[in-house]
């Protein structure tokens, strides 16, 4: 083997194991990412009333997905736009693991995801319902949330305030 052939191997054996450490973090800002829960709870909060709009992704009326998207965009975060595609994201939390900021995901139509809030602590998350728009429900409500509860997940550093 000649001193060429060696040095081409090296180099392409040294630029494969920097693509194999930096890969996962390529494109996941999120994950860089740090989010205030107490901003993002006020931030969400700003929002009770607003009505619900199919495909609505301003204050002129959400989705439950594009008040989501909104909410942790006006913070800096891109989330993709549909519920299913924020359910692909981030990495699973355990329910009894949850902390403010936290995606939670729901099946109310019977063919998976199909619905996504913010949880905001003490057992409540906030979300855009066809029926009331913007407002907070409780994630185990035995009548309807708890039932079509199907995850959750955390697509950023969310920093919790210690201080009230």
């Amino acid at each position: 083997m000649n001193y060429k052939s060696m040095s081409q191997k090296v180099i392409a054996i040294f630029v494969l194991s920097i693509l194999l450490v930096t890969a996962p973090f390529a494109g996941n800002t999120e994950a860089a990412s740090s989010v205030d829960s107490k901003e993002l709870v006020a931030t969400a909060k700003n929002l009770i009333g607003t009505k619900y709009r199919s495909g609505g992704t301003t204050k002129a009326g959400f989705d439950c997905s594009g008040f989501v998207g909104y909410v942790y965009e006006g913070l800096g975060i891109s989330l993709p736009r549909s519920s299913s595609g924020m359910h692909a994201t981030g990495s699973k939390v355990d329910k009894a693991d949850l902390t403010s900021g936290d995606l939670v995901f729901f099946n109310t139509s019977g063919k998976g995801v199909s619905h996504v809030g913010i949880y905001i602590g003490d057992g409540k998350f906030i979300h855009s319902s066809t029926s009331k728009g913007v407002k907070i429900d409780k994630l185990n409500d035995p009548a309807y949330w708890g039932k079509r509860y199907v995850g959750a997940k955390r697509v950023t550093d969310v920093t919790v305030a210690t201080n009230k």
